[in-house]
């Protein structure tokens, strides 16, 4: 039994649901859902259109102030984006919270990406493990101004009896306030939940840190122990402070003690990130990891939780340990999410995944990226697969938003972009390519498919949370607060999408905040 004890104390934690979601959002697509038909062109693999060429330019296609959204921010002199592939959606979950407590969210934790990411997309799914890449488009009606989407999409799911098994080591951070009525015990059932779904090949282990990490259970296969994992699970109480350095590095000692090959071996890291004890820096708390990580390829994947909540650091931890985030807000989604799609997804299906768009030169004139700040990658290092990518797995989506302008009157090629990732086992590299024209963009933003739509409510949306000083915001077309909040509640009831008509009450909540 490994501990690792320091001195010290925390604030309250809110982890209503984060086992729940942690189980479920750990073994689902984010933002996936079933395929449909795109407006524009998707590529298969090379897809005969031109693939960006390496070595043309530097950065992201934008300078940073662009990137940061600020309105004065000059666009690159070269054609070329490239970016790391990016599934996290702590970002949109925390706003939600912040904004129905009748906070205004900090604008750096507003990352506009993981609003887009939030939702259903239409794009059309590939065949066996290769990405699928749709490219639409419309325009938003002034001074040859449009928004560019390039949507990358994995296969399905495939069945819970069809996937690799699971090895999951969940970090739990238990504290004081865990104590409190539907928390720790909401956590308890959730985990036998949990346990009463995964299949009998499926391994679990429980680490809990507070002010010192202890492993409950080491990696225990369920077929014929399930017993002993309820025993375990009965047996977590909160305690006093937290020291999340040495629940991280407890967490992977666990999951490398119990690697399996041919399982997808992941540690869930269940906390809100305001670690005050112990190591605190993310860099220092992964170079204590790092071998774990690349020898074994142990993915991390974060659940924050809580009102007061240390984006940051789960963030960057997530970023830099392979793996990405989502934020726990809401009981009745991480309830449905946790129940239905559980069973799904536990496999990664790409890594060190990059995407590059090339825009032609002869039709656009300039464009920036929404989001992705930091996860940008050197256009050169776009095929060099030492270059650390994002990693994906079956029934994600991951859309990329630009707002592009075209030059007055041109038509003709648009953009390519082609998306890049190393095969889990092989790490042989593929690529596949879609393109767009300049006749195929839609003469307006809201008379484009309903998912588009939805793409561009998230992105302004962002965008107006980002802009808390009202100086002036970065994409084009922005209809205001209150014109957003009719469109988004028209797409809610157009696609009968719960989490839109969500997306409409939060836009609803921002608006009379800012009165």
């Amino acid at each position: 039994m490994k501990r690792h004890r320091t001195s010290g104390g925390r604030g309250a934690l809110s982890a209503l649901v984060a086992l729940a979601t942690a189980g479920g959002l750990l073994l689902t697509g984010c933002a996936g859902g079933p395929g449909g038909s795109s407006d524009s062109r998707g590529g298969a693999k090379n897809g005969g259109l031109p693939a960006p060429a390496p070595g043309q330019g530097q950065g992201r296609g934008q300078d940073s102030d662009t990137a940061r959204g600020k309105a004065d921010g000059a666009p690159s002199a070269d054609h070329l984006s490239t970016f790391a592939l990016d599934v996290d959606t702590a970002s949109y979950g925390y706003a939600r919270r912040t904004l129905a407590d009748g906070r205004w969210p900090d604008p750096s934790t507003v990352r506009p990406e993981e609003f887009v990411n939030s939702f259903r997309q239409d794009y059309r799914r590939p065949d066996g493990n290769d990405f699928s890449v749709t490219v639409d488009g419309a325009r938003t009606g002034g001074s040859d101004w449009s928004l560019v989407r390039v949507g990358l999409a994995t296969r399905d799911a495939e069945s819970a009896g069809e996937r690799p098994p699971a090895a999951l080591t969940f970090v739990i951070d238990i504290s004081g306030s865990m104590d409190e009525p539907g928390r720790l015990d909401l956590a308890r059932k959730s985990l036998g939940t949990m346990t009463d779904q995964l299949r009998d090949d499926d391994s679990v282990a429980i680490v809990t840190f507070s002010e010192e990490a202890e492993t409950v259970l080491p990696m225990t296969r369920l077929g014929g122990h399930r017993g002993k994992v309820h025993d375990a699970i009965d047996t977590l109480e909160a305690e006093a402070s937290t020291n999340l350095g040495a629940g991280v590095e407890t967490g992977y000692d666990t999951a490398v003690e119990g690697l399996r090959k041919g399982a997808t071996n992941r540690v869930v890291l269940i906390s809100d990130a305001l670690a005050n004890t112990g190591d605190t820096d993310p860099d220092s708390i992964l170079e204590r990891i790092s071998k774990a990580r690349r020898e074994h390829g142990i993915t991390l994947f974060g659940v924050g939780v809580g009102s007061d909540y240390g984006d940051a650091l789960m963030e960057r931890l997530a970023d830099r340990g392979d793996g990405h985030t989502v934020y726990v807000s809401d009981t009745e989604d991480a309830r449905e999410v946790f129940r239905d799609e559980l069973p799904r997804n536990i496999e990664v299906t790409a890594r060190d995944a990059k995407a590059q768009v090339a825009f032609d030169p002869h039709t656009v004139a300039e464009f920036r990226l929404v989001g992705y700040d930091d996860r940008e990658v050197a256009d050169d290092d776009f095929r060099d697969d030492r270059v650390d990518g994002g990693e994906v797995g079956p029934g994600h989506t991951v859309t990329a938003l630009y707002a592009v302008r075209t030059r007055h009157d041109a038509s003709g090629h648009l953009a390519t972009a082609t998306v890049r990732w190393l095969d889990p086992g092989t790490r042989d590299p593929h690529e596949a390519s879609g393109g767009l024209e300049t006749k195929a963009l839609k003469d307006s933003v809201w008379t484009a498919s309903d998912r588009f739509q939805v793409t561009a409510v998230a992105a302004y949306f962002a965008d107006a949370l980002r802009d808390s000083a009202g100086s002036g915001r970065t994409l084009p077309g922005d209809p205001g607060l209150a014109a957003l909040k009719r469109h988004a509640t028209d797409l809610a009831d157009a696609t009968g999408d719960r989490e839109v008509s969500e997306l409409a009450a939060s836009i609803g909540e921002a608006s009379r905040s800012r009165g």
